[in-house]
C-alpha cells in the first residue's frame, strides 16, 4: 500500500478534543482517579511513619526510601508503557496499570513495618507508570498540534486535583477510622471504580497515532509541521528513542533533565513537607490542607497554563516554572504560620503548573506520530527517575545536615540550575511559533 492509499484509510478518524470529547472526557476520569491512588499515600503515611509504622526519629534514608523505590520502579515502568502501548495498545496498558494496585490497600492495613510500606509503594510504581503514561498518550492521540497545550494542562489538572482531594480526605478519613483502615476504604473504592470504567467505558486510541503518521508520510498535514528530530529512522528501535531523549537531540535532553529535577519538589512535598510541618505542631488534618494547596494551585493552575503556551509557546513558561518552583520551596523556611507555609506552597504549585504540563507539551511537538508513544515514555522514565534521584538526595543533606530544612535549600538550588540548563540548551517546539523549513 503506497503512502496516499495509506492516508486514505484512516480518512474516517478525525482528531480534536471537540471532536473525540466523549473519550477525552473519560481518559480525565481516568486521571483523576490515578491522581487519587498516588494521593492517598501523600499525607498520613509520611507523618506517621514513626508511630504508626516503626521509622526512627531522624532515619531520613529509611524515610525517603519508599519514594527512591517509587521513583525507580514508576520510571522504568514508564520507559515501557510506552513501548507497549505501540504493541498491545493503550487501554490494555491502562488495565494493566490498575490491576497491579489491587493489593496496594491491603498491604497497608496489615503492614507490620516499613519494609511493607516501600513494596506497596514498588506496586504503586507500577500503577502509576502503566496508567498514567496511558492517560497522557491516548490524550495525544485524538487531540491536534495546536492543542496540545490545553490538553496537558488538563491532563494534569485533573490528576494532580486527584491528589490533592485524596490528600484531604485520607487525613479526615485517618482521623474518623484509624490509618490503615481509612486508607483501605478510600483505596478500594477507587481501584474498583477505576477498573470498572476502564473496562466499560474506555476506547481503544492507537488508530489516532497511526492516523496521524499516515497522513504525515502522505504530506497531507494540516497547519505548520514541527522541528522533528532528523537524526532518527521512521521506525526506530527502543535504543533509538532513548539515546535520541537522552543526549543525541540537545531540546529533548534539555527538557529531560529538566523533568527530572522538578520531581526533586514533588518528592519534597511528599516525604518532607508532612514531617516538616507535623514538627512544626500542625495536625493531620492542617497538613492535609497545606500539601492540598499546593496540589489544587498545581492542578487547578495548568487549567490556564498549558493553554497559554498555545498561544506564547512552551519555552518561556517551563523556565520562568523552574525559578518560580524554586522560589516557593525557598520561601517555605523563611517564615512562620499556616498561612505562611500555604502561600509558599501556592507559590510552588504555581510555578509547577507553568513548566509541568508544558514540558511534556514540548516533548510531543518535536517527537514524531510513529513513535510519540516511546519518547513520552522516554521523558517519564527521566522525569519520575527524579522522584528516587530526589528522595535520595533528600536523604543524603537531611542526614549529613541532621535536619530536613537541608532538603529544602537542595531542591530550591536544583531547581535554578535546570531551569538555566533549559534556557541555555532548549529552543521554542511549537510547530506555529517555529516550523520546520520548508522543504
Amino acid at each position: 500500500m503506497d503512502k496516499h492509499k495509506a492516508a486514505e484509510a484512516y480518512d474516517h478518524i478525525t482528531h480534536g478534543i471537540r471532536e473525540n470529547l466523549g473519550q477525552f472526557s473519560q481518559q480525565l476520569i481516568q486521571v483523576f482517579f490515578v491522581g487519587l491512588t498516588i494521593g492517598m499515600m501523600r499525607t498520613v503515611i509520611p507523618a506517621l511513619a514513626e508511630e504508626e509504622f516503626g521509622v526512627a526519629e531522624g532515619s531520613f534514608m529509611l524515610l525517603t526510601a519508599f519514594v527512591v523505590a517509587f521513583g525507580i520502579v514508576k520510571g522504568a515502568l514508564n520507559f515501557v508503557a510506552g513501548r507497549l502501548s505501540e504493541r498491545m495498545g493503550r487501554k490494555n496498558v491502562l488495565l494493566l496499570g490498575w490491576l497491579s494496585a489491587i493489593p496496594i490497600p491491603f498491604m497497608i492495613l496489615y503492614a507490620p513495618t516499613w519494609g511493607w510500606i516501600v513494596a506497596a509503594t514498588v506496586l504503586l510504581g507500577v500503577n502509576q507508570g502503566l496508567a498514567w503514561s496511558m492517560t497522557q498518550t491516548a490524550k495525544m492521540d485524538i487531540t491536534r498540534a495546536d492543542e496540545r497545550g490545553f490538553t496537558m494542562g488538563m491532563n494534569e489538572f485533573s490528576g494532580y486535583v486527584g491528589v490533592a482531594v485524596a490528600g484531604i480526605v485520607t487525613g479526615y478519613m485517618a482521623a474518623a477510622f484509624g490509618p490503615r483502615v481509612g486508607l483501605l476504604i478510600f483505596g478500594l473504592v477507587v481501584i474498583a471504580l477505576a477498573i470498572l470504567m476502564t473496562v466499560l467505558l474506555v476506547r481503544e486510541t492507537l488508530d489516532w497515532a497511526k492516523a496521524e503518521g499516515a497522513r504525515h508520510a502522505a504530506g497531507r498535514n494540516d497547519g505548520p509541521v514541527a522541528r522533528y528530530p532528523q537524526n532518527i529512522a521512521d521506525s526506530p528501535t527502543t535504543w533509538q528513542v532513548f539515546t535520541l531523549m537522552s543526549w543525541r537531540d540537545r531540546r529533548m535532553a534539555a527538557f529531560s533533565q529538566a523533568g527530572l529535577v522538578e520531581k526533586f519538589v514533588d518528592a519534597l512535598v511528599w516525604v518532607f513537607y508532612p514531617v516538616f510541618l507535623y514538627q512544626q505542631g500542625l495536625s493531620l488534618a492542617a497538613i492535609g490542607w497545606v500539601v492540598g494547596i499546593y496540589g489544587f494551585v498545581w492542578g487547578g493552575s495548568q487549567f490556564a497554563t498549558g493553554r497559554l503556551s498555545d498561544h506564547i509557546g512552551r519555552m518561556k513558561p517551563i523556565v520562568w516554572g523552574m525559578w518560580i518552583c524554586g522560589a516557593g520551596v525557598a520561601l517555605t523556611l523563611l517564615g512562620q504560620g499556616v498561612f505562611w507555609w500555604s502561600f509558599a506552597a501556592a507559590v510552588t504549585g504555581f510555578g509547577m503548573a507553568l513548566l509541568y504540563p508544558n514540558l511534556s507539551a514540548a516533548v510531543a511537538d518535536i517527537a514524531h506520530p510513529n513513535w510519540r508513544g516511546s519518547a513520552i515514555g522516554t521523558y517519564r522514565f527521566w522525569r519520575d527517575l527524579g522522584y528516587g534521584i530526589g528522595a535520595l538526595g533528600l536523604g543524603i543533606v537531611a542526614h549529613v545536615g541532621g535536619t530536613v530544612d537541608w532538603g529544602f535549600w537542595f531542591v530550591a538550588i536544583a531547581m535554578f540550575l535546570s531551569g538555566a540548563a533549559v534556557w541555555w540548551w532548549g529552543e521554542e517546539t511549537h510547530p506555529r511559533l517555529n516550523p520546520a523549513d520548508p522543504q
